[in-house]
């Protein structure tokens, strides 16, 4: 397996990172490089690295490759990088209070772990509760589906960053485990990894029933909810899995509007990747005060408080949904 870690890694170029990542699980070997003068990752990324590291080391394979002294070493010391990644760092720094800035790697493999993450990457926000509360919930149904649905041997990394300047939180999650396609295919037919990507990001529909509207402690609306948080906050969404990728774009013609069908919004979509065993999610989130995203917030947070039945009655009255 062999890993680089390049100059940019964020999620409008996060295709150029996947492409220099080479599986090749037969070597039983992990090689680890890195750019030469400066290393600059997304959440995403840096979860993903965290968890290939994981496998490797959980496989008993040897990890070998050097990572220059370069400028932006220390920041990923500092999100506990290396130590997942079983290499020793070029230099030492002192460890610094990360609240109010990032949350370091986190390896998730429990509910205990999860809500421990969620407590830390919430004060990031820097938001009220109206605001922080759906995030929240969106958050933990992403991590519970590691949990829960992905058969991973060494759980999910979760890792976030906060752009003061920015007002923008961009948070990464990877876990090893069965990937969306066999997920999926549990529950419904899917020939190859765009439908099952088209089932996955489709609100109400659930690998672990398949049962329109999911079941009731799986309702299907996750991945849909944070696509479209990304989508009316004029941002990226990225989710990665086998050699698929699919991508919401930060520029929307009808930002107001979220379809149920992920393909007809403004995306991206790869199929020619290297596979990659399991499933990586990559989400840019602001703070936006439009009344779009207001609604858009009480619709989360309404659905995460009520039961399946009344889910199925028309509130959806500020953000239109087609």
């Amino acid at each position: 397996m062999r890993l680089f870690l390049p100059n940019s890694a964020h999620l409008q170029n996060i295709e150029g990172f996947l492409r220099k990542y080479h599986p090749q699980p037969s070597s039983k070997i992990l090689r680890v490089s890195g750019h030469e003068k400066y290393i600059h990752l997304h959440p995403m990324a840096i979860a993903m690295a965290a968890c290939a590291g994981a496998t490797a080391t959980n496989g008993g394979w040897k990890t070998t490759g050097k990572i220059h002294n370069v400028r932006s070493v220390p920041y990923l010391i500092r999100m506990k990088l290396f130590e997942h990644l079983n290499i020793i760092p070029p230099t030492y720094i002192e460890e610094h209070e990360e609240s109010g800035r990032f949350v370091p790697l986190t390896n998730v493999k429990t509910s205990e772990d999860l809500s421990k993450t969620v407590t830390n990457l919430i004060p990031l926000l820097h938001a009220n509760s109206n605001v922080a509360d759906p995030i929240r919930y969106v958050i933990s149904e992403l991590g519970r589906n590691v949990i829960e649905h992905s058969n991973s041997q060494v759980g999910g990394f979760v890792c976030a960053q906060y752009f003061k300047n920015k007002e923008r939180i961009a948070v990464g999650i990877a876990d090893s485990g069965i990937g969306i396609l066999n997920a999926i295919r549990h529950s419904h037919p899917a020939e190859n990894e765009p439908k099952a990507f088209r089932l996955a990001l489709t609100p109400g529909i659930s690998g672990a029933t398949s049962r329109i509207g999911g079941n009731e402690t799986n309702a299907g609306a996750g991945l849909f909810f944070i696509r479209s948080i990304a989508k009316v906050s004029g941002n990226f969404f990225v989710i990665y899995s086998g050699n698929t990728l699919y991508k919401i774009m930060r520029k929307q013609q009808e930002p107001d509007k979220l379809y149920s069908n992920p393909f007809k919004e403004n995306h991206s979509l790869v199929i020619d990747l290297p596979k990659w065993q399991g499933t990586a999610i990559g989400i840019d989130i602001s703070v936006d005060n439009t009344a779009e995203f207001s609604a858009l917030l009480d619709i989360i947070r309404k659905s995460y408080r009520i039961d399946m039945k009344a889910q199925k009655k028309a509130y959806y009255k500020k953000v239109k949904f087609v």
